[in-house]
């Protein structure tokens, strides 16, 4: 499996969602979006019901871990929430697969985690970028770090239990760290 990064750049963060919806449909380019602001796993985001959504919060089970995750919604989350909720009112997923609509008889399912991969790797192509569904958390994590230099703030909301770990996952460099040192002067 080819790992992949942040996107640091804001502009390519736009970009990126752009394409989504351009190329391949507007839920990927939510799922991008709605990722970006809960930095959940694909597996974990895939599977939010509208039932999870209580008010402005977001209350879940974490599939690899176990652990109570209980996120609040910012505005632009609640916003792409609302929409799809409008959208589709009865969709039991908040990114429900429409295949499901071929079936009468068959229960309601989350799009599947290879669609989005699928989806994410050849816009990722396109733009010469490692993406993929680790794309949007990685993002997060890496902008509240870039934003606040808190590390143990970015390992909270990622729920790691090492700095080690969550610098190496955000794609924070020691180069990036030394440099962090020579700017700023005290």
């Amino acid at each position: 499996m080819t790992e992949v990064h942040a996107v640091k750049d804001p502009e390519t963060i736009r970009l990126i969602s752009h394409l989504l919806t351009r190329w391949h449909s507007q839920q990927m380019a939510d799922i991008w979006n709605i990722g970006l602001n809960l930095a959940l796993r694909i597996s974990d985001l895939l599977s939010i019901k509208f039932s999870d959504i209580q008010e402005d919060r977001l209350a879940l089970r974490e599939q690899k871990t176990g652990k109570q995750a209980n996120i609040p919604l910012n505005p632009k989350a609640l916003q792409i929430i609302h929409r799809i909720q409008q959208e589709h009112p009865n969709h039991t997923y908040l990114f429900q697969s429409y295949r499901n609509h071929q079936s009468i008889n068959r229960a309601p399912h989350p799009i599947s985690r290879r669609a989005v991969s699928k989806a994410f790797g050849s816009i990722g192509e396109e733009l010469r970028i490692a993406l993929g569904t680790h794309s949007m958390r990685k993002t997060r994590g890496y902008h509240l770090y870039k934003s606040t230099n808190d590390i143990a703030r970015v390992m909270k909301m990622l729920r790691h239990s090492s700095e080690s770990v969550t610098l190496r996952y955000i794609g924070i460099t020691q180069e990036e760290i030394d440099r962090d040192f020579q700017e700023l002067e005290l």
